[in-house]
């Protein structure tokens, strides 16, 4: 296969038998977002959203603030550290290009880790004037009822595991891979 792709293309071939072929599945931070695929557009958004917020301070910045610590399932991995923008939460609107939260990692070293943004909607406000449950670009939200763990009323939720990817599933709430126990209970600095 290898002769036959080189004989016919030959500087493809150099190219993917010197190992210099870029892969389009791969970036930086993580598998690049397929375009083509449910979800990859959405995606691709809230990375372009959210790629000012690596470093946290710009976060805050923005008017996110932690709140809730750092939230960990029993034995289904973890959400991580939520920076909530409260003014954007008071907004019913859901707009991809402004997520109400954007969520972190705590890290060994005492930095945090981009990992993903979450759309949050209180569920009475939403109600107040859509009769069916929110969705983004084809993502239905999930439904967190009241009283639960937040010490919110019941709410929407969608996150987008945009910076790190999740084996079970990109729009899912929790993320078998993300872990609290580098959590301190502080805020931590920038990081990567």
């Amino acid at each position: 296969m290898e002769n036959a792709v080189s004989a016919r293309y030959p500087l493809i071939g150099a190219l993917v038998l010197a190992g210099f072929w870029p892969s389009p599945a791969l970036s930086h931070d993580g598998p690049a977002p397929d375009n083509r695929t449910p979800g990859g557009a959405l995606v691709q958004i809230v990375r372009e959203a959210t790629q000012q917020f690596h470093d946290v301070s710009v976060a805050q910045a923005a008017g996110y603030a932690l709140h809730f610590g750092c939230v960990s399932g029993s034995d289904s991995g973890a959400m991580g550290l939520h920076y909530v923008n409260m003014d954007l939460v008071a907004d019913p609107a859901l707009d991809p290009t402004r997520p109400e939260i954007v969520i972190y990692e705590p890290k060994p070293n005492g930095s945090l880790r981009l990992i993903g943004a979450d759309y949050l909607v209180l569920a009475e406000a939403w109600h107040a004037t859509n009769p069916n449950p929110p969705e983004m670009m084809g993502q239905l939200f999930h439904l967190f009822e009241s009283p639960n763990r937040f010490g919110l009323p019941a709410f929407y939720t969608l996150h987008v595991w945009a910076w790190k990817d999740n084996p079970s599933g990109t729009f899912v709430n929790w993320h078998p891979k993300v872990s609290c126990e580098s959590f301190s209970g502080q805020a931590h600095g920038p990081g990567r």
